[in-house]
């Protein structure tokens, strides 16, 4: 499980396309030195299971479904990413409950900056809406937010100098994708409700 508060923004180092899976190589200072393999790390928001440690960084594989449900399969050596290790049992839920199993990508249509914060404005997937309700959380690229506004299929965060500097929000402009996952409960009660998605 994770909380989307981002520990550390990483550095791809190289993308290996195997075909129907491809390995991702990060460099994450700030991280730890004490990563494992078998660890899960959301990277962008996506939970990969560290496969190999070296000086020089982690490797995850990716499979050919991550590649296309996510914008990871765009990723290209010198991209930065936001990450966050799997949180403990006896850690703080500081954001709210992410499981790191994305839903979709948002597309940013709008950036407004303000001197004390910012608000990125994105088109969210139809199919995800009915997800999503202002002042509701919502996890984008991992980053654990607040719904500032909710007009048709659009949706609005705002963003505090803290967030801008500490992910890869301060790097967002018009056209950038972000993975989506949103409130996993509001999943479990719409099927224990028996609504068809």
């Amino acid at each position: 499980m994770f909380t989307g508060i981002v520990e550390s923004v990483g550095t791809v180092t190289s993308v290996e396309d195997g075909g129907a899976t491809a390995r991702l190589t990060i460099v994450s200072p700030g991280l730890g030195n004490d990563l494992v393999h078998g660890e899960s790390i959301a990277v962008n928001g996506v939970c990969l299971t560290v496969a190999h440690v070296d000086d020089g960084g982690w490797t995850a594989d990716m499979m050919r479904i991550t590649l296309e449900t996510s914008g990871l399969g765009s990723l290209t050596a010198g991209a930065r990413v936001n990450l966050e290790r799997a949180m403990q049992a006896t850690g703080r839920l500081g954001g709210h409950i992410m499981q790191g199993h994305v839903d979709g990508v948002a597309t940013l249509v709008a950036r407004d900056s303000q001197p004390q914060w910012d608000d990125l404005t994105f088109a969210m997937p139809q199919e995800l809406l009915r997800y999503v309700v202002r002042k509701g959380s919502i996890a984008l690229n991992g980053v654990s937010l607040t719904v500032a506004e909710l007009v048709d299929d659009r949706v609005t965060v705002s963003l505090i100098p803290t967030t801008l500097t500490d992910t890869t929000f301060g790097e967002f402009a018009v056209g950038d994708v972000a993975n989506v996952e949103v409130d996993v409960i509001a999943k479990y009660v719409e099927r224990m409700m028996g609504v068809q998605p």
